[in-house]
């Protein structure tokens, strides 16, 4: 749990990691490599008085994570990777300032994409938000996960099960996990002040996943495309109080 001001520091980081998304999604174009995306986001962050969570995380070498197409996470820039049209492109950012973690994650279109791309993106997107809805106190972590299943396989989509949202604080990971499966009324109480981040990670295809060599990436089994949107979330008696601002992101993907 946390205080209100706790939750206001880790507002002001994951309004950094929403601009930062902001800034790397004006980049994100043909021809540009992952690499050159993760060095426009380290030199924002530190800009405004940050400094990437992700760099050196369990020896994570980079400050973001992005994962194009069948990768579905943890996905390593590198500059042989290089953007191309209809690709989709998710992007993790993490800060950490004053104490505390910001953690969010926006999936970008390359161009113009397939219209099955873009409603797999769109799908995972209203996932998040139904979930979402679900963080007030007095519920569980399971109505969180039940509400995000239903909605991504309604569509006939793959649910990852491997991976999952997570409690947020002065560390990445914290308690409690939060799955994007499971039966409603199940699991951890949600409870006043907590802050969780919840993030669909949906496959278009069926959803087994592969862990790379590299030990890192993750990426669908059957090579299908996968999308990931992640929103960090205070819990209240009244609702979600949503840290995260997309409204930035898609403000500055307008422009």
């Amino acid at each position: 749990m946390k205080t209100d001001e706790e939750i206001e520091l880790l507002r002001e980081n994951n309004v950094l990691v929403s601009k930062t998304l902001a800034e790397v999604g004006r980049h994100i174009r043909p021809g540009v490599t992952t690499k050159e995306l993760d060095t426009i986001a380290e030199d924002f962050i530190r800009a405004h008085g940050a400094v990437p969570a992700f760099l050196g995380y369990q020896g994570f070498p980079a400050s973001l994570c992005i994962s194009v197409n069948e990768q579905v996470v943890h996905g390593i820039p590198s500059s042989k990777c290089v953007l191309k049209e209809g690709d989709i492109v998710s992007v993790d950012c993490g800060t950490f300032m004053k104490g505390f973690v910001g953690d969010s994650a926006y999936t970008f279109a390359v161009g113009e994409v397939a219209e099955e791309v873009r409603r797999l993106m769109e799908v995972t997107k209203e996932a998040l938000y139904k979930g979402t809805a679900q963080a007030r106190a007095g519920n569980r972590v399971g109505d969180i996960s039940a509400a995000v299943q239903e909605h991504a396989e309604r569509f006939g989509y793959g649910v990852v099960r491997e991976l999952e949202g997570h409690g947020l604080g002065r560390k990445m990971h914290e308690d409690p996990g939060v799955p994007n499966y499971g039966a409603r009324g199940r699991g951890p109480l949600l409870k006043e002040g907590m802050v969780i981040c919840i993030e669909p990670m949906i496959n278009m295809g069926t959803k087994a996943v592969v862990f790379e060599q590299d030990g890192w990436t993750v990426r669908t089994r059957d090579r299908k495309p996968a999308a990931h949107f992640e929103f960090a979330v205070a819990v209240r008696k009244s609702g979600p109080d949503v840290l995260t601002d997309y409204s930035i992101i898609e403000q500055a993907l307008k422009n």
